[in-house]
């Protein structure tokens, strides 16, 4: 193509010669246009590769083609390559007749080579010229529509011709795949063809699309027209990854390439996204229900964890980023959500009751996904109160209640740090429930605890380190905090320690003394008072003792060949023990006067009252076929020192002699005649002790050991002690009612029942009916320490 001459190039043979212009001084002079700031491109059409091909070329910044340093025209170089020739300019330039049609021409055959991927034998440098000068010459709003109407009717043919291909959504959706990759590649070949259309026209004229987004515009357009097209290709790829879902092999590499397309047309949501969660919601709901009906709960959580990772690995492989959120809830909802009471009920007790960390584990992580927590942790409050109840109810396993619920508690504390990942207000649900269901039968726990500590601190624990025992301790501390009446173990551990104590059977002082120390830090000093109390009367009697060896009254009247330790015990501190009469040996009675004597003369005003079921003595015998050493106790000693003058006795005798209690004596001629030890002989032979049997001294008793322990017959704590020891809690606990409503009235005068009330069971630190705090202000009004307010009887007044 030529076009008039602007100036003339001159040219020579040496590649290093300038050219120059020799220009007229012509006063219509144009001057030369400036190079095109745009990336030049190359391309061939290479008939070997089926299509056009394209090279792009990098300079110092974009580097351009100078359409008006270009020759124009062969005609304009000398014959020999080396005269100057100068340029006519008196006339003004003119385009040819047919310059943009011909131009234009040249393009659309070069397009047309594109879209049906044959060669041209165009140069594409030519064609980037032609549509430089096309746009130098204001002709780019022309040549992008005639662009833009070629496109379409090639995507528009494209797209029609995918209506009615094959019925296998597979090969279907590879066609479309197809067409959309083939139109990006034409769209960048015609882009790098019309980069200075690109670069200048659309750029500088408002409301106009890049080549690219025209072309994704035309073919979006055409889609929606195409409606056959788009719906089968939705459906295609919503069947394959449903495919997939159910465990076939798909193309993931082609789900992600029409996806991407999906996305670069701007209709993914609307086209694909919005059907795509539609069709999960329904296959997880479908999926759920199955599921659920036949699986039990760990393999269904298994399953529901899987089904998530398998959703998110989606998203990173092939759906847009997007749609991870609204999938991954979607999920949740159908398999999770739906399905929470289900559930708990049908598989929490279970994982519970095996202990199944890792299971547990994963229905928390689960649950906290859906902010479920609070379905799960009333679901563990639930099992605490009911497994729990059955272990505090059950009266005929009340001897194991106390390890039962330290196993019970390490359980849940072992899942609340494994499962439930320390989370404080499962934490606190666990307290609650435990404070709950261990308060259900009130005072049998507390007892029992008592009960139990004894049996840990008393002497014979074999095999128990000190680090072990100091380990229970304060796991049954644990237990203890949930009781609410605490003055009810005192009073049973008190009991308990004093036995402890007296008999010598504790198996650690300083066992024993750190316990004490845990529950002064626990309830305060007041609550062990007495209890150290009980500490220091045995560490003073050791110091009344020593000095009672050393006083003259024991150098001169105490009998020979007995020794006698006394302990001293304070009224106070010790629990109440009931007289209990009998006539000691001469030798004994001795002994306890010349003591009382020295003690009285030590300590004037106080008495002293002897506690003859509390004490305990070594007895030397005689036996025929050896000397042996009994420990045994003081009512054992008084009857066995009655065979020291007559070989037989009957229980009659016995008794008369002694004045022991008739059911002690029973019991203890029991533990000398019928137990493991048989220092005496009972005739008839039997286990029970009756009115008219005899004894006799047993001169054929051996034994291995030179000292022997004559085990008392242990009688089992009666209801009525039980009773006696409650009955004294609460009797305490009435003068505790009784001072603080006297406590509260003195502050404040005048108060109404319900104000009263409330206070009360504020400041009360162990549970009380309504109805017995008000027998305690009836009580206290009969004593005129109050009086119902002569207007309204539901107000009191304060009597100073």
């Amino acid at each position: 193509m030529t076009l008039p001459p602007t100036k003339r190039s001159l040219s020579d043979v040496n590649s290093n010669a300038t050219a120059a212009a020799v220009v007229s001084s012509s006063p219509r002079f144009e001057p030369p246009m400036k190079k095109a700031k745009s990336q030049a491109v190359a391309c061939s059409l290479d008939p070997n590769k089926n299509g056009l091909h394209h090279h792009h070329y990098q300079g110092d910044n974009d580097v351009g083609f100078d359409p008006p340093s270009m020759a124009l025209d062969d005609d304009s170089k000398s014959d020999d390559g080396c005269a100057p020739a100068t340029a006519n300019l008196s006339q003004k330039p003119t385009l040819p007749t047919n310059f943009e049609e011909e131009t234009w021409a040249k393009l659309k055959s070069a397009m047309n080579a594109i879209f049906l991927k044959q060669p041209d034998s165009c140069d594409l440098e030519k064609l980037y010229q032609a549509v430089s000068n096309l746009c130098l010459h204001k002709m780019g709003g022309s040549l992008y529509r005639r662009i833009e109407k070629e496109c379409e009717e090639h995507i528009s043919t494209a797209l029609r011709s995918l209506v009615g291909q094959s019925p296998d959504l597979v090969i279907f959706l590879s066609l479309v795949e197809k067409c959309w990759q083939d139109l990006c590649d034409q769209m960048l070949m015609i882009r790098g063809i019309a980069l200075y259309l690109d670069r200048t026209y659309v750029k500088q004229t408002k409301n106009v699309r890049s080549l690219w987004d025209m072309g994704v515009q035309l073919f979006r357009k055409h889609l929606s027209l195409a409606s056959e097209v788009e719906h089968k290709t939705v459906t295609g790829l919503l069947r394959m990854i449903e495919s997939e879902r159910l465990g076939e092999v798909v193309d993931r590499t082609l789900l992600n390439h029409l996806l991407k397309m999906f996305t670069a047309l701007g209709i993914y949501s609307e086209s694909f996204e919005k059907p795509f969660l539609e069709c999960t919601s329904e296959f997880y709901a479908a999926e759920g229900m199955k599921c659920m009906q036949q699986s039990d709960v760990p393999d269904y959580l298994k399953h529901v964890e899987m089904r998530l990772h398998e959703e998110r690995e989606r998203c990173l492989l092939y759906l847009d980023a997007l749609t991870r959120k609204p999938l991954i809830a979607t999920t949740e909802r159908q398999l999770l959500e739906r399905h929470i009471p289900a559930i708990l009920d049908k598989g929490f007790m279970m994982l519970m009751d095996g202990h199944r960390i890792e299971d547990l584990n994963r229905m928390y992580l689960l649950f906290s996904r859906v902010n479920a927590l609070e379905s799960l942790r009333q679901g563990l409050s639930s099992y605490i109160q009911r497994t729990g109840q059955g272990i505090v109810m059950d009266e005929e396993k009340d001897k194991d209640m106390v390890p039962s619920l330290l196993e019970f508690k390490a359980s849940l504390d072992s899942i609340w740090e494994e499962s439930f990942s320390k989370n404080d207000a499962f934490c606190n649900t666990i307290k609650d429930a435990f404070e709950h269901l261990i308060n259900i039968r009130q005072n049998r726990p507390a007892e029992l605890i008592a009960k139990f500590l004894d049996e840990k601190l008393r002497a014979g624990n074999k095999g128990t380190s000190e680090e072990e025992l100091e380990g229970t301790l304060d796991k049954v501390l644990v237990l203890f905090r949930f009781i609410q009446g605490k003055d009810v173990f005192e009073a049973f551990y008190k009991k308990d320690l004093a036995k402890r104590l007296l008999l010598g059977k504790s198996a650690s002082i300083d066992a024993e003394k750190s316990m004490i120390s845990k529950l002064k830090t626990e309830c305060g000093s007041q609550f062990t008072n007495k209890l150290e109390g009980m500490f220091k009367d045995i560490e003073l009697s050791k110091e009344i003792n020593e000095s009672f060896k050393q006083s003259s009254q024991a150098r001169t009247k105490l009998p020979s060949g007995i020794e006698m330790s006394v302990h001293v015990l304070t009224t106070g501190f010790w629990p109440t023990y009931p007289p209990m009469v009998v006539r000691l040996p001469h030798e004994l009675n001795v002994y306890q006067d010349i003591f009382k004597e020295f003690y009285l003369s030590k300590y004037s005003g106080r008495h002293l009252m002897w506690q003859n079921s509390l004490g305990h003595c070594v007895l030397k015998a005689d036996f025929p076929k050896g000397k042996k050493e009994l420990a045994v106790s003081l009512f054992q000693t008084v009857v066995l020192m009655l065979f020291n003058d007559t070989e037989k006795l009957s229980f009659q005798n016995i008794k008369d002699s002694t004045g022991i209690d008739d059911k002690e004596l029973r019991r203890t001629l029991q533990s000398l005649a019928c137990g493991k030890v048989r220092v005496l002989q009972k005739l008839p032979k039997g286990k029970d002790v009756e009115d008219d049997d005899s004894f006799i001294f047993n001169e054929g008793f051996t034994a291995p050991l030179y000292r022997i322990k004559v085990n008392a017959i242990q009688m089992k704590e009666t209801v009525e002690e039980n009773t006696s020891t409650t009955e004294r809690v609460f009797q305490d606990r009435q003068y505790q009612v009784d001072a603080a409503i006297v406590r509260i009235m003195k502050t404040r005068k005048v108060l109404s029942h319900t104000l009263l009330i409330t206070e009360l069971f504020q400041q009360l630190k162990f549970p009380i009916k309504p109805a017995d705090l008000k027998k305690r202000i009836v009580s206290l009004i009969d004593r005129e320490y109050l009086e119902r307010d002569k207007n309204n009887p539901q107000i009191y007044n304060y009597l100073a």
